[in-house]
C-alpha cells in the first residue's frame, strides 16, 4: 500500500501545517499504521511523526484556549501567531 500524497517530508519543513493539516496528517498516518503491510521501521516513524504532530496540536490548542479566555475575561491580548516550538 503506498502513502498519500497529502504531505511529504519536505513539505513539512518548508511550511509549518495548519491544524487541520496536522489532523489531516494524523488520520493519514492512522490509516497507514493500520494497515498490517507497513514495515516496523516505518511504523515507528510514522508513529514519531503521529506523535509530534499531537503534541504540536496541544500546544496550539492550549494557545488558542488562553486566548479565548482572556477575551472573554475581557482582558487585552496580543494579535494570534501560531508558533512552531
Amino acid at each position: 500500500m503506498s502513502e498519500p500524497t497529502g504531505t511529504d517530508a519536505g513539505q513539512a519543513a518548508e511550511e509549518p501545517l495548519s491544524l487541520e493539516g496536522k489532523l489531516s496528517r494524523l488520520e493519514e498516518i492512522l490509516v497507514l499504521l493500520e494497515a498490517d503491510e507497513v514495515e516496523l521501521e516505518r511504523a515507528l516513524a510514522l508513529f514519531e511523526e503521529g506523535i509530534g504532530l499531537v503534541r504540536e496540536a496541544e500546544r496550539l490548542l492550549a494557545r488558542t484556549e488562553l486566548r479565548v479566555e482572556q477575551l472573554l475575561a475581557g482582558g487585552e491580548t496580543a494579535p494570534f501567531e501560531e508558533r512552531e516550538g
